[in-house]
């Protein structure tokens, strides 16, 4: 896979920077996010460097769909994935720094539990 070598996440998932790993496959790895900002707070991030959303081409579309596939496959895992009612988590990709991204390497953040954020639309 490409990596960046000044890419804190490419780090990460070359395990050269320590993390709380969720899960790991050939494509992905997902771990606790340091600074959480809800009680399950998880990145999913693509082993392949792409700095962000508005990167992706046609080429990268089985990786973002295995992506999506991908994150409520480990909501259930951590415990909040949506069985009905009021259960469920969000899931949240934040796209240049208009869009809030603070590392310019793709990842989707899974977050549950109490809601610090405010209503979106």
């Amino acid at each position: 896979m490409m990596a960046e070598e000044n890419c804190i996440f490419c780090k990460i998932a070359a395990g050269i920077i320590p993390s709380k790993k969720v899960y790991e496959d050939e494509d992905f790895f997902a771990f606790h996010d340091i600074k959480p900002a809800a009680p399950t707070h998880v990145l999913v991030i693509p082993r392949k460097h792409i700095e962000t959303l508005s990167d992706c081409g046609p080429a990268d579309a089985a990786l973002l769909g295995k992506m999506m596939v991908l994150i409520p496959k480990l909501a259930e895992q951590l415990g909040c994935a949506y069985t009905g009612g009021d259960t469920g988590f969000r899931t949240v990709v934040n796209v240049g720094p208009g869009g809030g991204q603070e590392v310019y390497h793709l990842h989707a953040h899974i977050l549950a539990g109490a809601r610090p954020w405010s209503r979106m639309g």
